[in-house]
């Protein structure tokens, strides 16, 4: 064991908590200890619940002393993204909007945690209602990357976004594991940034029941750990079918953890040569061709493949998820939620205007006019209908290719991460960064980021692996062989 508890792995905590070598109490007082020397430096953590964390780590020592059944995460310290609603605690979704909102409710995937175990450490930093790569549209502030380029110790990184509080935390050794949700890339590209591994799972494999919506037909909720069998654990416990979400799938559960121990031998390994984009750099791809040897070296079969719609997946997003951000975000009218601003004399629509005006951010503005505008009558055929017809060719790409393939393997992210504030004012450079990710969203695929290895500038580089749907075996699988062979044990500095 670690002579610091916050060092071990989720599964070494695991078996040391079984093992009766340190307790769910000791473990989490330890990580209440390094959130408190740390967030304030990082602002991971915008939502702290220490009492909470405590007294369910009490309850799992109890229960283990008593011989009960533990579940998955029993005494497991771990963070939650503020876009879960968790009850009795603030769940803002890092909006103004829902300034003070605590629900009376459970999401379905906190529940399941809960259930399993898990201790909640706090609610994490994240882009205002997912929306953003860089965790710098947050109320609560930017959250900022423990990891610094070599030579620059001063210059403070994105830790990618929306899900960068939760990415930050985990790479900090702030939690074992925390929850992400991924729209277009929101779990992979951060955890690419900071060097951990991160699961967006299919569609419909984890519920959406009290998840604050962004674009129903693509978020999804997912682990991100610090290691492959970690997520395999975490995905477990997350997942499951869910009466109260409609999209819900009715599939059974995996043991993730089990097929860890497969192998690829004779798995076959998909490149998709539409991803080798113009201006790709060199690290990037050395780090693709990387992640293709280590998969052949351990037995796989690389085999091209082509995704030919591949070039219309980034304006196609920014049609969808901006058009259905601007219905689930129009309950936000001072009425039912978090914050109401209005004067004395003011009209119903005084009110609503007032409120939405002060309550959402820039961004969130920004994408709930485009939404509305695509939505419109005269455009809804130009723009709206014609991006849906779009991704149905994008998701027949995947099913084409899965023909001669068995998992897909890519870069994660054009860049490793970049300086707080760069390309803040050019939203096209922004939305670049899920230039690689976005395809599996709108195909509903399951797709991990893991890191492979360093830029020339010390910071982590991620690859991603994409599945068939309901396949995150084989994804595993592949990302086990990845992590083993590319032995990626590099951390941030001073955690």
């Amino acid at each position: 064991m670690s002579a610091n508890p916050t060092h071990m792995t989720l599964a070494e905590a695991r078996d040391a908590l079984a093992g009766k070598k340190i307790s769910s109490v000791e473990l989490t007082q330890s990580h209440l200890d390094a959130i408190a020397r740390h967030n304030p430096a990082l602002n991971a953590y915008v939502h702290h619940t220490p009492e909470i964390a405590l007294a369910q780590a009490k309850a799992s020592d109890e229960k283990r002393a008593r011989g009960e059944a533990v579940g998955l995460l029993e005494g497991i310290p771990i963070g939650v993204k503020d876009l879960f609603c968790t009850k009795g605690v603030n769940s803002q979704a890092a909006s103004k909007i829902l300034t003070g909102f605590k629900p009376e409710y459970e999401s379905t995937v906190t529940s399941n945690l809960f259930a399993h175990g898990a201790v909640m450490l706090g609610k994490t930093n994240m882009d205002e209602f997912a929306m953003g790569s860089a965790n710098i549209t947050s109320v609560y502030g930017p959250c900022v990357n423990p990891w610094r380029r070599s030579g620059e110790p001063e210059v403070k990184l994105v830790p990618g976004g929306s899900s960068g509080g939760s990415s930050a935390a985990v790479a900090a050794r702030l939690g074992f594991m925390a929850t992400g949700t991924d729209t277009g890339g929101s779990i992979r590209q951060p955890a690419a940034f900071t060097g951990i591994v991160g699961i967006k799972p299919t569609y419909g494999r984890c519920s959406r029941w009290g998840v604050v919506a962004f674009a129903s037909s693509l978020d999804q909720a997912g682990p991100m750990t610090r290691t492959v069998r970690d997520a395999a654990i975490s995905l477990q416990a997350m997942a499951g079918h869910d009466p109260k979400d409609s999209t819900s799938a009715i599939q059974s559960v995996p043991d993730f953890e089990a097929v860890l121990a497969n192998g690829v031998k004779g798995l076959k390994i998909g490149i998709p040569k539409e991803y080798r984009i113009d201006g790709m750099s060199a690290e990037i791809a050395a780090a693709w061709d990387k992640g293709a040897a280590i998969l052949k070296a351990a037995g796989a079969e690389i085999v091209p493949v082509s995704l030919p719609h591949t070039a219309y997946a980034l304006p196609t997003y920014y049609i969808i998820a901006p058009a259905e951000a601007s219905s689930n975000l129009a309950r936000y009218d001072g009425v039912r939620f978090g914050l109401r601003v209005s004067e004395d004399g003011d009209s119903l629509n005084d009110m609503y205007e007032k409120t939405r005006a002060a309550g959402f951010g820039a961004e969130v503005k920004r994408r709930i006019l485009i939404g509305t505008y695509v939505l419109s009558a005269g455009y809804y055929d130009a723009y709206y209908k014609k991006a849906q017809r779009v991704r149905a060719l994008i998701a027949q790409d995947f099913t084409q290719a899965f023909t001669q393939c068995d998992v897909i393997l890519t870069p994660t992210a054009p860049s490793d991460a970049f300086v707080i504030g760069e390309n803040q004012d050019d939203p096209v450079a922004m939305y670049m960064n899920d230039v690689f990710t976005i395809p599996a969203s709108l195909a509903g695929l399951p797709g991990l980021a893991l890191p492979i290895g360093l830029s020339k500038a010390g910071l982590p580089l991620g690859l991603q692996l994409i599945g068939r749907a309901f396949d995150e075996e084989t994804v595993f699988r592949a990302a086990e062989a990845i992590e083993r062979g590319a032995g990626f044990n590099a951390a941030p500095e001073g955690y």
